[in-house]
């Protein structure tokens, strides 16, 4: 078996995908959660505008924004991503799709019936097929279609390039029933999750042979069976568009074309506001536009309050129209030029709000939740009594309330791995962790040897308690710690020099920043405050937590990363800050113009977001106050979250992290790196020890959680076979459990198999799930049963405007 884009026999079996979009993982927080009741929890409804499709006008285009174009159109090889799925949707069999409780069901446009007809000797499934259903070439759906898939599919073919097939390698044959329209499907040994083979279903002219297989369905699929058929796809345009399928045996489709166009998240409210698309996947900050949108609806042309320009004071507007009009020609034309682009801005504000008044935000929870990794390879997470003293340290309640709170959906921590609330098998097994408990959480790490004074002790020759410190490689890295320590001790004394230096850059005028407010005629009860400050901060001057940042300047010193051969820059908190800052900062909260959280009141340097120059060492960490250390090191853990505008909502759940762990003594070295290389650079090559990323739901948790969880194991070159496990914690008993639910025909013994299986992942604490993220959609408001889908898959052909527009054209939104 081979797979696109990745080296041969370093991926086993699989079905599940992980989600890869950082920007879309949202920052919803958990909180202590005990083991609750059998399938208690409620999901949250689909906000999907539904309609009777007597009420929706036939004809018309739908622009429905995705993220790019699809790499592939071909569902099972490794780089389909999630607009490969939301397309192939509309034009490829599914047979039994979820549900809004996310259940698998049987589709009736495909099947009459599917099931188990025989248990013993063999498992076997008979499908009776829909005596309608026919390729868009007028063929027949048959048994044909089935047994090309399985033969691509079932890994004994390395020249079929596939990553998604697990199941169909436990199939033994399968043959044509009492007629054309019946596929008998045997097994050699018993499978529960049956219903999830054969969907999406390609027809055997795509999966009958490798050319066409790995190279024929990327770019085209010139036969398809869904309400829909591919009509074109343009590059240039970044679009894909669909036409109504002639030949389609169900409910007509009520669009006329539906286009799916590549919009980057940054720029979906510009291309809402100019009619671009109907339908986007939105953030938080889009969805406030909307909702002020359709407020100020009744507003009478008077001004906006919000948007560019509204924060300027009478004063500062009477200031800036005397400098405009003044005596001093530079700062006159200075200010006239500033003047007019605020004034261009707060005009083009005003007429994408208009516009957005045309939609409405449908939000429900997303099929996906958004965990916490430990990475327990290596390092001080490799001892498991660390790890459950990290997830012990969370408040993930807090989190939780955080990201879903202000959007009106239920904050409410996910306690499990395998199913979602609201699905049959979901229960609460968050119990055999244990709820948030500091002072547990602090035994715990007493107990694996990490002390308040250990940073200070020198390392022992013998080092007992953590897994991790029996690797190798710890004798660099203390060399390292030690190296940083001294090169921070030279940059505080040559600190005044470096910022005498620097005060002419941007980034470096801090002081000078400073100076002059302190100068100015601020309240002397600002001053006051800011100097108190000043002063809670020095005392834990030394702690704190520090933004590794780029620096390309040579030579610039930078600490060593654990576990990594390379080094790293980082950020130290600025020790001086401007008066007005500090309070005008902590008004408006705790994210920094980078989304980062800035410091606390008794974080180092003073007014939140202030930081030295790019390259001023960070102080050394075994200097800490209050950090625990054992063998003369700090329990220092490296948290990597990725850089992105579109990922600012995950860094604010890191930093929420950082500071929950703080209070147990563990530090944290927060790390931003790419969007594009945060999960395969990262993630998945094992170079971190904390880090945030989601997983998609699933209605077959045996199939679809086992690789994710399941033991690594060393494979054939020495490297350590993990699978989809990125968190490198896994038991053989997890696996065991996996492997019997797999094989277990009730469906009733297979959920409590299921429910173990969870209870002892929670156990092992590599994965500790936060929230379930949440999904917000732009809708123009005359589009029908389209919107926040939750559990659900999409119908197709039931989407359409409740009045006729114009033929090729949205809605002819007047600018």
């Amino acid at each position: 078996m081979s797979h696109v884009g990745v080296p041969r026999g370093t991926v086993r079996k699989r079905r599940s995908l992980a989600l890869l979009t950082t920007g879309v993982l949202t920052i919803p927080v958990l909180a202590g959660c005990s083991s609750g009741g059998e399938e208690t929890a409620r999901g949250v409804p689909q906000d999907i505008a539904p309609a009777a499709r007597e009420t929706v006008a036939d004809g018309s285009t739908a622009n429905w924004a995705v993220d790019a174009l699809p790499a592939t159109f071909n569902a099972f090889q490794a780089d389909a991503d999630s607009a490969t799925t939301r397309i192939t949707g509309a034009l490829l069999p599914t047979l039994f799709p979820m549900d809004r409780t996310g259940q698998p069901k049987l589709n009736p446009d495909y099947l009459e019936s599917a099931k188990v007809i025989e248990r013993e000797p063999r498992q076997v499934v008979l499908y009776k097929l829909n005596q309608q259903a026919v390729w868009s070439d007028g063929r027949e759906i048959g048994a044909p279609d089935f047994v090309a898939q399985w033969r691509a599919l079932r890994g004994k073919d390395s020249a079929f390039w596939t990553a998604r097939n697990s199941g169909y390698e436990r199939i033994e044959k399968i043959e044509r029933g009492a007629d054309d329209l019946q596929v008998r499907v045997t097994f050699s040994k018993p499978y529960a999750d049956w219903r999830s083979l054969f969907s999406p279903l390609y027809p055997k002219e795509i999966t009958g042979s490798p050319d066409a297989f790995n190279d024929g369905a990327r770019t085209a699929l010139k036969t398809t069976a869904g309400p829909f058929v591919l009509k074109s796809m343009s590059k240039s345009e970044g679009t894909v568009t669909l036409a109504r399928n002639p030949r389609w045996w169900g409910d007509k489709a009520k669009l006329d074309t539906l286009v799916f166009r590549a919009v980057a998240a940054k720029d979906r409210t510009q291309a809402l506001s100019d009619g671009t698309v109907d339908i986007a996947d939105i953030d938080a900050a889009t969805a406030d536009r909307i909702t002020l949108a359709r407020r100020d609806r009744g507003s009478n042309g008077q001004p906006l309050n919000h948007g560019p320009g509204s924060e300027i004071t009478p004063a500062q507007a009477l200031r800036s129209w005397a400098q405009a009009h003044g005596s001093d020609e530079d700062a006159a034309e200075i200010a006239q030029a500033a003047r007019e682009k605020n004034r261009k801005a707060v005009v083009a504000y005003a007429t994408e709000q208009k516009a957005l008044r045309d939609f409405a935000v449908r939000k429900s929870l997303e099929p996906a939740y958004t965990q916490l990794a430990l990475n327990g390879e290596s390092g001080p997470l490799a001892d498991d009594r660390v790890r459950r003293a990290v997830a012990r340290a969370l408040d993930r309640q807090e989190l939780a309330q955080t990201v879903l709170g202000p959007l009106g959906l239920p904050a409410k921590p996910l306690g499990s791995h395998l199913a979602l609330a609201g699905q049959p098998g979901y229960k609460d097994g968050s119990g055999a962790l244990g709820e948030q408990n500091t002072k547990e959480a602090q035994a715990l790490l007493a107990d694996a040897g990490w002390t308040r004074g250990g940073a200070a002790e020198p390392p022992k020759d013998t080092k007992a308690g953590s897994e991790a410190e029996k690797k190798g490689g710890k004798d660099d890295e203390a060399e390292a710690e030690k190296k940083t320590a001294g090169e921070a001790e030279e940059d505080k004394d040559a600190k005044s020099e470096k910022t005498e230096k620097s005060e002419k850059t941007d980034r470096d005028g801090k002081k000078a920043e400073e100076d002059s407010t302190e100068d100015s005629a601020d309240s002397a009860a600002e001053r006051k405050k800011a100097d108190q400050d000043s002063e809670d901060s020095a005392a834990s001057r030394d702690e704190g937590l520090y933004i590794v940042g780029d620096d390309n300047k040579p030579g610039a010193p930078a600490p060593a990363t654990v576990g990594s051969a390379s080094a790293v820059h980082v950020l130290a908190p600025a020790r001086t800050a401007a008066a007005q800052g500090t309070v005008l900062l902590r008004q408006a909260g705790v994210l920094g113009e980078d989304g980062a959280v800035a410091a606390t009141d008794k974080q180092p340097g003073g007014a939140a977001g202030a930081y030295a120059p790019v390259g001023t060492a960070a102080p050394a960490p075994a200097a800490a106050k209050g950090q625990l250390g054992k063998d003369g090191k700090t329990l220092t853990l490296r948290f990597v979250l990725p850089s992105g505008p579109g990922s600012q909502s995950l860094r604010s759940v890191g930093d929420k992290i950082a500071a929950m762990l703080e209070k147990i003594g563990v530090g944290t070295e927060i790390t931003k790196v790419p969007d594009e290389s945060y999960f395969k650079d990262h993630i998945a090559s094992g170079a971190y020890d904390l880090a945030l990323y989601s997983w998609p739901a699933t209605a077959y948790p045996a199939t679809d959680g086992r690789p994710i969880y399941a033991k690594p194991e060393p494979a054939t070159d020495g490297s350590l076979l993990v699978e989809q496990n990125y968190t490198r914690v896994g038991t053989d008993h997890i696996d065991q459990l996996f492997d019997k639910a797999a094989g277990e025909l009730d469906e009733k013994a297979a959920r409590e198999l299921m429910k173990q299986a969870d209870a002892r992942i929670w156990a092992a604490a590599g994965s500790i799930p936060l929230f379930q993220r949440p999904q917000l959609v732009a809708v123009d408001k005359k589009l029908a049963n389209v919107g926040a889908f939750g559990f659900a898959a999409p119908r197709y052909q039931d989407i359409g405007f409740k009045t006729r527009q114009a033929a090729g054209s949205p809605a002819e939104r007047k600018k």
